[in-house]
Formats: structure tokens, C-alpha cells, sequence
């Protein structure tokens, strides 16, 4: 992977807001279902991705900042000063005749003399004869040669119902590879959120951990609510004498229909609340009442409107 602050286009003195507000935008900008038409829309969205998993994992940033690691994660060689080994080399090389032999038993010499430097020849020579296995001197760590790659992540769409959100339901999910999962929507879950599934991403192509699948949540739109927030609206139509009269209605909730009390002489410019009939709980629902006339029209009706507007007339507009 590239330098992940470079990916994210951040620096390293970036806070942790700072990375994941980077993140957020490159991931809407990359997002596969954004570009459909782009075909390194994908590879972009799973580096930028790597890239802000890298940096939130405090310990791996911090080793990468310190130069300990690399941007795929695997260990780097500080380096060994030999400016200060009696003369007889340069620092950072093995000028004037000055042997990597000579550097090790020098170097060995703090854990017993030559004899540790043979033991630890010995070690370095078994670990030859069995694949590559050896025991690394200026650690004490043993060896096992480059680490496997993780396989590339994959971005995947959950598309679910209101219903399937508040009763955080099961929904399907086709992955790129036409593989289709269950995946079970987190309690509060929300629109946008990204819910990472392990190991059902790419395979490795050296062997090591398939990728990841990153599946990003999307409500769908409802047929007759609007959301705000956890909150809920939704509009009810009534007729003209129940809105004259008062009168109980049936309403949709996310659980099933309910019966709501309407006052008489009702003012349908406010809302009536259903309190707690929101998202997860924690929201209402506001039902916003709507006259509707008989269809087709009614002479008695109209006859009784020319009455009013003759006899009766009131003021409802500035």
C-alpha cells in the first residue's frame, strides 16, 4: 500500500477526526455505486479504506510514525551504527576490510564472546536447512521470511426496509464475486454506515488472509413515511366531516397500524403526535392531517359552501 496519510491526503500530525472525516469524503467519492461507470472506482474505495484502518489502529500508526513498519504492516530494518567499532569501518557500511563476520562476533561478544556469535551461527545455519527459519541477531526474534499479503477488500450495498432497520433484521447482500450473504443490521443502525464482514473479500494471491467485504447500508425509500432523523411523518387523509366532527382513524406504523384520536374542529396546519412510534424507539411519529373532498363533487355540499361564503364568511389568510 502507498503512504496511507498520502491516500488519505492528511498529515501525520492528522487527529483522529481529521482521519476520519478524510475518509468519509474519499469513501462517498470512491463509492462503486457512485461510479458504476468507473472501473478503478472500486480499487480506489478498498485503498482508501486500507488506508483509514491502517491509521486508526493507534499501534500501527505509531510504529509506522517511528519507522518500524511499513505501509503493508511488515517490519523495517532501523539500521546498525558501526561509526563507534574502534575505527575500522564507516558508519553505515563495512569499509577498510571490516567483515559482516567481524560485526557479528563484535557485536556477540556483550553475550558471552565468540562463542555466543558461533551459537548464534549455529542458529542462523539451522534455520537455513529447515525453509528459510533463522534467528535474527540484533533482535533475539526468529525469522520467517516476508509476510503474507491480505487480500483486497471488496464494497458491497445492503438496501433495507424502515421495518428490517427498527427491528434490526436480516438483509441479502450480492458481493462483486456474486456471492450472496446474510448480514444482520446493527441495533441503531444508519443510513450510510459501513459494516465490515471478515474474510469475504479477495482471496490472498500469496496465501494469506482473504480481504475484507465492506458493506454500506441504504434505507429505501418508504411508501408512506419521510424521515427525519429517528423521527417519522407521515400524511393521513381525512374527510371533511371527520375533520368538522373528531373521530378515531387508523394510521401506519413501522409495527402495524394504530388508531388515532382526532379532536373536533381539528387545526390540520399542526401535526398530531404518536410518541415513541419512531426509529429504534426513540423517535415519534407526527401525522399530518389532510382534507379530501368527496369525488366528483356534491351538490348539497356546494350549495351549503354558497351559503357559507354569502352568510357566514371567515378570514383564514392575511
Amino acid at each position: 500500500m502507498r503512504d496511507p496519510y498520502a491516500v488519505l491526503g492528511i498529515g501525520k500530525t492528522a487527529s483522529e477526526k481529521d482521519i476520519k472525516s478524510a475518509y468519509r469524503k474519499l469513501a462517498k467519492t470512491y463509492h462503486p455505486d457512485q461510479n458504476k461507470s468507473d472501473p478503478n472506482a472500486q480499487a480506489k474505495f478498498a485503498e482508501v479504506t486500507a488506508a483509514y484502518d491502517f491509521l486508526s489502529d493507534t499501534q500501527k500508526r505509531g510504529q509506522y510514525d517511528r519507522g518500524e513498519i511499513d505501509a503493508d504492516g511488515n517490519p523495517k530494518f532501523a539500521g546498525f551504527d558501526y561509526s563507534n567499532m574502534g575505527g575500522r569501518g564507516q558508519a553505515g557500511g563495512f569499509g577498510g576490510g571490516f567483515s559482516a563476520e567481524d560485526v557479528l562476533k563484535e557485536f556477540m561478544s556483550g553475550f558471552g564472546g565468540t562463542g555466543g556469535a558461533r551459537r548464534a551461527n549455529a542458529g542462523a545455519g539451522a534455520g537455513r536447512q529447515t525453509g528459510g527459519q533463522g534467528w535474527d541477531p540484533f533482535s533475539g526474534a526468529t525469522s520467517r521470511g516476508p509476510q503474507r499479503t491480505k487480500g483486497a477488500d471488496v464494497a458491497a450495498t445492503a438496501r433495507a426496509t424502515l421495518e428490517e432497520v427498527n427491528e434490526g433484521a436480516s438483509v441479502q447482500v450480492q458481493l462483486p464475486n456474486k456471492k450472496t450473504l446474510s448480514v444482520k443490521l446493527p441495533a441503531n443502525v444508519e443510513d450510510g454506515q459501513q459494516i465490515r464482514l471478515k474474510g469475504q473479500g479477495q482471496p490472498s494471491p500469496l496465501g494469506g488472509e482473504p480481504g475484507d467485504a465492506l458493506v454500506t447500508v441504504k434505507f429505501q425509500k418508504h411508501k408512506h413515511f419521510r424521515r427525519d432523523g429517528n423521527d417519522l411523518r407521515v400524511d393521513v387523509p381525512i374527510t371533511l366531516y371527520e375533520a368538522i366532527l373528531g373521530a378515531k382513524v387508523r394510521v401506519p406504523t413501522l409495527s402495524g397500524k394504530v388508531e388515532l384520536n382526532i379532536p373536533a374542529k381539528v387545526d390540520t396546519t399542526k401535526s398530531l403526535r404518536l410518541k415513541g412510534k419512531g426509529l429504534f424507539g426513540k423517535g415519534d411519529i407526527y401525522v399530518s392531517l389532510r382534507i379530501v373532498l368527496p369525488e366528483g363533487g356534491d351538490a348539497d355540499l356546494e350549495s351549503l359552501m354558497r351559503f357559507w361564503k354569502d352568510q357566514k364568511p371567515y378570514q383564514v389568510r392575511d
